[in-house]
């Protein structure tokens, strides 16, 4: 528990790639020992770098509603860690905002999740997680890696961004929430009850 504290600290003080982030260094992640369920996204978005706060936004309150949690559980670490390629926000876009930071992955991804002992299932939302998560068990394409959700589980789950930016996706795909919420749902029931 101390060695996760001390990490957590260190992660929070990080300032390895401060020179490329437009609104300067602000980590933000979730993580308890004893967590069951791990989420893996992209990295902040403006809001949660304000707050401080993981998922803090409109794709937090879609995500919440996929998983069925309400925010008390949703935000509860010692069930729930909440731990983003990339740890802050890594600025603006052509067409939303930058890829994660590479610095957060390599250099403390490793440390982390080997102190995070009782995770059962990891959400990976969004390609950058898949890849990272999978390696070459990934498909070519995000939609191919969701749709193929069923060979991850018991340890994986890919899922789309939340992102309202993702609503022509979410409404192309209707299989998503019809066939893999719903057994999503019941695979975090079971573990966070």
């Amino acid at each position: 528990m101390a060695q996760l504290d001390e990490l957590l600290q260190q992660i929070r003080a990080c300032r390895i790639c401060e020179e490329h982030l437009a609104l300067g260094p602000r980590p933000v992640l979730r993580a308890s020992a004893s967590a069951r369920l791990l989420i893996v996204g992209q990295a902040p978005g403006t809001k949660v770098h304000a707050s401080g706060k993981p998922w803090d936004d409109q794709s937090g309150k879609r995500l919440r509603h996929w998983l069925g949690l309400e925010p008390e559980v949703f935000y509860d670490e010692s069930k729930v860690a909440i731990v983003p390629m990339g740890f802050c926000y890594p600025g603006k876009g052509k067409s939303g905002d930058l890829p994660p930071r590479p610095e957060c992955a390599l250099h403390w991804h490793q440390q982390l999740l080997a102190l995070l002992p009782n995770i059962a299932l990891t959400l990976l939302v969004g390609k950058y997680a898949q890849d990272y998560f999978l390696g070459d068990k990934a498909a070519t394409t995000l939609t191919q890696t969701v749709a193929n959700w069923r060979e991850y589980l018991p340890d994986y789950m890919p899922m789309p961004h939340p992102s309202p930016r993702n609503q022509f996706w979410v409404k192309h795909n209707p299989w998503f929430e019809l066939e893999a919420v719903p057994v999503l749902r019941e695979q975090v029931n079971q573990l966070l009850s």
